[in-house]
C-alpha cells in the first residue's frame, strides 16, 4: 500500500469520526442520487451486479467512484463493518480526490 493509499484511509476514519460519511448500499444510492456525495468508495471485491449500479449511478450523477480497496481494507479504514459508502463533506472529498489524482501520476 502506498503513501496516497494510507493517507487516503486515515482521512476515511477521521470522516466517520466526523459524521460525514453515508453508511450502507441504499443509504449511499440514495445520498447519490440527492447530490449529498461527492466521492463514494466500493470495493473491489464486490458484486458485479452492485459494482454496475454503483458505476452507473456515480457516472451518470458525476461522483467519483473509488474502487481502489478491498471490503476488509474499507472497513478497517471507518472502523465499521460497511464496505460501501459515500463521502458527504467537501473538504475531505476534495482531499480525497486530490490524493487519487496525485496515486494516478505515481
Amino acid at each position: 500500500m502506498n503513501d496516497n493509499q494510507i493517507a487516503i484511509r486515515n482521512l476515511l476514519g477521521l470522516a466517520m469520526k466526523a459524521g460525514k460519511l453515508v453508511l450502507g448500499t441504499g443509504p449511499t444510492l440514495d445520498a447519490i442520487r440527492q447530490e449529498k456525495v461527492q466521492v463514494v468508495f466500493f470495493p473491489s471485491d464486490g458484486g458485479k451486479s452492485q459494482a454496475k449500479k454503483f458505476q452507473d449511478k456515480t457516472q451518470f450523477y458525476h461522483v467519483q467512484l473509488v474502487q481502489d480497496f478491498d471490503r476488509d481494507t474499507l472497513s478497517q479504514a471507518i472502523g465499521a463493518n460497511r464496505s460501501v459508502f459515500g463521502v458527504s463533506d467537501q473538504g475531505f472529498s476534495k482531499k480525497i480526490k486530490q490524493l487519487l489524482i496525485e496515486k494516478e501520476r505515481n
